[in-house]
């Protein structure tokens, strides 16, 4: 049953990035760790990486060696905590496509979740009073709407 709802949700695109995603997982010194799954990673965001990032796979060898052989990389749990000792031991500089990746690892699970609120803030101002109004004023209800912190904080500096 889990497989089945886990299929219903989630596309084959997606199970391929969480799995290319899984590859950046510090656990188990890096046990995970795949450069063929990264690179695809790579691949499946054309805009954000250059032809130059996708040729770079030496990078990512030199990492993983570097990041097992420093006992600060040692006893990481999840992606947030490698970002930050990347950072705190400055092999964010000497390993950057890397570095993106983290960072992107980090971003995706994030986007989905903030475009299904905003969905969600639509469907409760498209009424059908408000459905015979004008496109402007629906925009301006729904600004006010998404972006309520934004606006709160304007309305307290007035």
């Amino acid at each position: 049953m889990v497989i089945q709802e886990f299929d219903v949700r989630f596309s084959d695109e997606s199970c391929e990035l969480l799995i290319c995603m899984e590859a950046l997982s510090p656990c188990d010194s890096f046990k995970k760790f795949d450069a063929s799954k990264l690179l695809r990673l790579i691949e499946m965001y054309p805009d954000d990486f250059s032809t130059a990032d996708r040729m770079t796979e030496y990078q990512l060898g030199n990492y993983i060696r570097n990041v097992k052989k420093d006992e600060r990389f040692a006893n990481l749990n999840n992606i947030a905590d490698l970002i930050k000792v990347m950072v705190e031991t400055r092999n964010h500089l000497s390993h950057p496509l890397v570095y993106r990746l983290l960072k992107l690892a980090l971003v995706l699970p994030v986007t989905p979740a903030t475009i299904q609120r905003d969905f969600s803030a639509i469907k409760l101002m498209k009424t059908n009073l408000r459905n015979q109004i004008g496109d402007d004023l629906l925009n301006a209800c729904l600004i006010c709407a998404i972006e309520k912190q934004a606006l709160a904080n304007h309305c307290y500096k007035c």
